[in-house]
């Protein structure tokens, strides 16, 4: 059983030492309640559990304390992927919910999987999913101040390999702060989170760029094919290169092989396999 988490990148404030230890000690807590919970639930159910958690914690922009779009809007986008069943569900854009990871999971009973905007919160309120505004104070005054217009790069994400081999993968996010309303990321397509009987990926970074290389996919179909996830995750971010991309992810092997993958010294992350790891 292994389990590795992401906050996204500390892009806030790269000299803000206590607010990056206060992630790196949120990250280690979480990680280890996910750990946990996996000794007696899938991979999948793990997934979500784990993802809720970083979704309530405002460090992180996902859920609670996400970024604010430019007509001063929260919208969160999320995404999850059975390696079992190779099914994805996902919502994007959606307003005034709580946990938008907990939504998407209750997509992958439905034939229509990934839902957007209206639709997205209509189907929440319909399965029982009550208003709730993510917007906090600091994120409030931020957006007054117009201070995080430098492209904010946080997103959460974790993936999992429970004791019956299976993975599974999730991602959730608030956006990048001041884009355009109804601007899609790449945390609810299979750009940014995909997993299958091999792999499991979950990504960060600007959204655009993992798009273009289409990355969690290609991760996890390159190990698929027989690459190791080290040399796949390598051979992907090289291919970034051609247009200058930018981006992280974490990643578990149906073989037991975890590994992180970044362009910015100050990602965020941490891993349980044996021991718990803590990283930046």
């Amino acid at each position: 059983m292994k389990l590795i988490i992401h906050g996204g990148f500390f892009s806030e404030s790269s000299t803000n030492q206590e607010t990056k230890k206060a992630k790196q000690d949120a990250l280690g807590h979480i990680a280890t309640l996910g750990h946990e919970y996996l000794k007696t639930h899938t991979a999948l159910e793990t997934v979500v559990y784990t993802i809720a958690l970083l979704e309530d914690n405002e460090l992180f922009n996902a859920g609670i304390g996400s970024q604010i779009q430019s007509d001063g809007k929260v919208r969160l986008s999320a995404s999850l992927m059975d390696g079992k069943t190779e099914k994805f569900s996902g919502v994007i854009n959606i307003e005034d919910v709580k946990n938008p990871i907990e939504i998407a999971q209750s997509l992958l009973v439905y034939d229509d999987k990934v839902l957007s905007g209206e639709g997205a919160q209509k189907f929440a309120r319909d399965n029982g999913f009550t208003y709730f505004d993510p917007i906090t104070a600091q994120r409030k005054s931020e957006y007054e101040a117009k201070v995080n217009q430098q492209n904010n790069k946080g997103t959460v994400g974790c993936v999992a390999l429970d004791g019956e081999g299976n993975l599974a993968a999730g991602t959730s996010t608030g956006g990048k702060g001041f884009e355009i309303p109804c601007r899609v990321s790449d945390s609810a397509t299979v750009a940014g989170n995909y997993a299958n009987q091999f792999a499991g990926i979950s990504c960060t970074g600007v959204g655009e760029d993992i798009v273009s290389g289409a990355l969690a996919a290609k991760i996890v179909t390159r190990v698929t094919d027989g690459f190791l996830l080290k040399d796949a995750c390598d051979k992907s971010f090289n291919e970034l290169k051609a247009f200058d991309g930018f981006a992280g992810v974490i990643g578990i092997t149906s073989a037991g092989e975890i590994y992180h993958c970044d362009l910015h010294p100050y990602m965020v992350w941490a891993a349980f396999d044996v021991n718990l790891q803590v990283f930046s």
